[in-house]
């Protein structure tokens, strides 16, 4: 398929999909006419690569990444940076849990305010209370 065929079906880029090539992420083979050919693989590669992303991994840990997952090769030392990623994004989830909570408290105070009057901020007591 062609690099428009493949952004279509992944909704990726064509812009990404270059850079993915440039990272050493995915491979094209070329037609007489210079044109990118992929195969019908490349949409699973994609997808996987755009997860891989959107989890915060740089493009270096998903090219050391990949070999694993399409040959079903792993050293000690991937296993060791892959680790790293996942610590690194658990440590993201409980940021972002901590944040919602927060949010939590500040919107419970605004619908406080909106029905009763009561005030929105709370007072620095309560605010050293806060999670």
């Amino acid at each position: 398929m062609r690099i428009g065929e493949l952004a279509g079906r992944t909704g990726v880029s064509v812009r990404a999909l270059r850079y993915y090539e440039e990272q050493n992420l995915l491979a094209s083979e070329r037609s007489p006419r210079g044109q990118r050919q992929y195969p019908d693989s490349a949409v699973d590669r994609v997808q996987l690569i755009q997860q891989l992303y959107a989890a915060g991994l740089p493009s270096k840990s998903i090219a050391d990444l990949l070999p694993c997952v399409v040959d079903g090769e792993a050293t000690p030392e991937l296993l060791d940076r892959l680790s790293a990623e996942r610590d690194r994004i658990d440590s993201r989830i409980g940021d972002l849990v901590s944040a919602r909570d927060r949010l939590g408290t500040v919107m419970a105070a605004a619908t406080a305010n909106w029905r009763t009057g009561q005030r929105c901020r709370p007072d620095h007591e309560a605010a050293r209370r806060l999670p």
